[in-house]
Parts: structure tokens; sequence; C-alpha cells
């Protein structure tokens, strides 16, 4: 069960801090209304709250987050901006991804 609250908890962080700051991006580089940029700050703020409920420490969550960011940002570019994947693309976010698990998940002593 902690695992999956783990991996919820990963996925949000991502969710939020993905998705504010690419509001954020878009008020600054699209043109968009500064709300955009309010509700992505806001977001951002969300992010850095979900991430304090993961049980392992502050350096072991960030670092392993990396990884879960660079996984979650390749999807968001392919299914919201309509980037194609290659295959280099998949193995550097399936070699993150297990980063992510030997980091946060691996027996300790």
């Amino acid at each position: 069960m902690q695992l999956i609250k783990s991996l919820l908890y990963f996925l949000w962080a991502g969710v939020f801090e993905i998705g504010g700051g690419y509001l954020v991006w878009l008020w600054l580089r699209e043109g968009k209304p500064i709300w955009w940029g309010v509700l992505g700050a806001i977001a951002l703020a969300l992010y850095g709250v979900i991430a304090t409920l993961q049980p392992a420490n502050f350096g072991r969550v960030y670092a392993a987050y990396g990884g879960v960011f660079i996984v979650m940002a390749m999807l968001w570019g392919w299914k919201i901006d309509g980037v194609r994947l290659d295959r280099y693309d998949l193995l550097g976010a399936a070699l993150a991804l297990l980063s992510v698990f030997i980091i946060m998940f691996a027996p300790r002593a």
C-alpha cells in the first residue's frame, strides 16, 4: 500500500509541476492572459506541498522525483505538444524510471 501511495504522490506532484510550468510557459511565451501564469504559480506551489507527503527524506525524494519528472515530461510532450518520441527518448525515460525505483524502494539495512 505504501508503494502505491508513494507512486500516486509522484504522479500528482508531476502533474502539478509540469502543468504549472506549462501554464507559466504559455503565459510568458505564447501571450496567454496573466491569470494563466497565476494558476501556474498556484499549481507549482501545490507541487511543493504534495512532494512533502512522501515518506522518505528530502534528498531521496527529490532525487527520485527527477526521474519521475523525466518520464512525465516526455509523456507531456507526446500527449500535449504532439512530439513524437523516439527509441532514445523511451530508453532514457525507462532508465530514469528504473532509477526512481532503486532510489525509493530498494531494501535498506
